[in-house]
This record gives structure tokens, C-alpha cells and sequence, in this order.
């Protein structure tokens, strides 16, 4: 199976590091350990205030830049057409980039119009300061309308994703786009490991529950994720998912664990209407 998703000209590798909640020194670690251990995609954004950090990770891991997929977001603060090119800026130096792989629109914005944060993150890229954008957090009908007013194709929408939030409806319109869908918060905090699908699975193939999870999304040919982990040991059992496979069966069990009420982040300033049947 390749490694990478193919996306709107983009190629995102299908397990990444996401860095939430990770600051300073932490930060710095867990990047270099992340990228020592083999991820090449390194996840992070302006609101989470780590950037420099995971900037000094990257270079502290002396893994050759053009072998990193690196992705950060411009938060919903910063998405007036001007501002938002200068936040971008103001990412890749503290980054210590000269370029990211992925600039994202954070979080839909109730104050500024969808448009014109799109036509400034086309700006971002056409200036060579993004190789590719997209968006996180958008519904179908956020996501058609960033379509529409993008020039540039946009190649993800980064939303949550596991086993408890089918996100259906996201999924579908993602797949008429050709956009992948990126799964932030992709182990749904560990909330599914005791059920016994997944104990079971993850005991016939000698692997722990987060492992059976992440080799489930692995195995779907328009997903990456992100899990995130403020443990070493974690770093490294994350990304050994790659010597067992799961069966149809497996993958549709553990597909059956959606539940309506399967959704953990749900900011009530920031989230859109979320679609029916996600």
C-alpha cells in the first residue's frame, strides 16, 4: 500500500505527527523523536503556539527538509485578506521555513467572509510561501464554497475523525473534490479501546488497541492521521503499524462502531452546522 495519499497534486503521507498541546522543549522532542522514528509528516498550527518549537525539532532531527511534509494553519484571528498573508509569514519565520507543504484555514470564521480568506491564501501559495492549501473543520457546504472561490485546487479538509465519527457525509464530498481527508484527534482520545471489537482484533494480531485503530485508517486509501502523543514510548508504538494488515471484516467491524454521538471537539464559537449522518 502506498504510504502517501495523492491529492489534488499534493502527496501526504498517510500517518503524520500532530503536535497539540505540545510546547516548548516537549515539543522539540517529540518532533525529533517523530521524525527519527520514520514520520514524515509533521502537523502543527498558529494556535497552538509551538511552531518555533517543532521549527528546532525539524532541524534538530537533521532529516533532509524536502523529505518532511509539514503543515500548519492560520487561526480564524488572522484571516483578513493582508493579515493572513502576514500571519503566514510570521509562521515560516518562527518555523525557521523558508516554505509549508500545507497551509489550512483553522476553523471556519464567523466574522470574515469565506472568500476572502480564500483569496488570500491563494495569494500565500502563489507568492511560494505554501505548496498547497486547503481547509479544517468545514462541512460540505463550507467546503464546496472554499471550492468555488479558490483559483488553486484545494487538497484537504482536516477534520475529526475515528472510529465513533463516521464523518459520511464529509468523506463523500471530499472523494467528488479529489481532496483527502486528513484525521485530527484520530485515536478519539483512546474512548474505543475497551470495546471488544477492538481488544479482540488487536489481540489476533498481537498489536495494541491504537495500533489496530491507526492501521484502520491506514487502510483507507483517502485518509491520513495525525495522532498526537506527548510520550516517547508513544512516538514510536504509534507508528509500528506497518508488519500487520486487517482483514475486510476487521475494518468493517471496527467502521461499525460509529455512534451518533461520536463527536469530542465541537467548539460552540467556531463550529459550522455539522452535516447529517457525520
Amino acid at each position: 500500500m502506498d504510504d502517501t495519499i495523492e491529492a489534488n497534486g499534493a502527496r501526504i503521507p498517510k500517518l503524520g505527527f500532530g503536535t497539540f498541546e505540545l510546547r516548548g522543549d516537549l515539543a522539540r522532542a517529540r518532533v525529533q523523536e517523530a521524525l527519527a522514528t520514520g514520520y514524515r509528516h509533521i502537523d502543527t498550527a498558529q494556535m497552538y503556539a509551538n511552531e518555533e518549537a517543532v521549527g528546532a525539532g525539524i532541524r534538530a532531527s537533521g532529516v533532509p527538509r524536502d523529505e518532511i511534509f509539514v503543515t500548519t494553519k492560520v487561526w480564524v484571528d488572522r484571516f483578513r485578506d493582508g493579515d493572513l498573508q502576514r500571519s503566514a509569514e510570521e509562521s515560516l519565520q518562527r518555523l525557521g521555513l523558508d516554505d509549508v507543504d500545507l497551509l489550512l484555514l483553522h476553523w471556519p470564521s464567523p466574522e470574515v467572509p469565506l472568500a476572502e480568506s480564500v483569496a488570500a491564501i491563494n495569494d500565500v501559495q502563489r507568492r511560494g510561501l505554501a505548496r498547497h492549501i486547503g481547509v479544517s473543520n468545514f462541512n460540505v457546504a463550507l467546503m464546496r464554497e472554499a471550492v468555488a472561490a479558490s483559483d488553486a485546487p484545494l487538497v484537504t479538509n482536516q477534520v475529526e475523525y475515528h472510529p465513533y465519527l463516521a464523518q459520511e457525509a464529509v468523506r463523500d464530498e471530499l472523494a467528488r473534490q479529489g481532496m483527502a481527508l486528513t484525521a485530527y484527534c484520530p485515536l478519539g482520545h483512546g474512548r474505543m479501546f475497551k470495546e471488544a471489537v477492538i481488544r479482540r482484533i488487536a489481540e489476533a494480531h498481537a498489536k495494541d488497541p491504537a495500533q489496530v485503530v491507526l492501521r484502520w485508517h491506514y487502510q483507507q486509501p483517502d485518509v491520513a492521521a495525525i495522532p498526537r502523543t506527548a510520550q516517547a514510548a508513544r512516538v514510536r508504538s504509534n507508528f509500528d503499524i506497518f508488519d500487520f494488515e486487517l482483514s475486510a471484516s476487521e475494518m468493517d467491524a471496527i467502521a461499525g462502531l460509529a455512534r451518533a454521538d461520536g463527536r469530542i471537539i465541537d467548539p460552540s464559537d467556531l463550529a459550522p452546522a455539522w452535516d447529517n449522518g457525520d
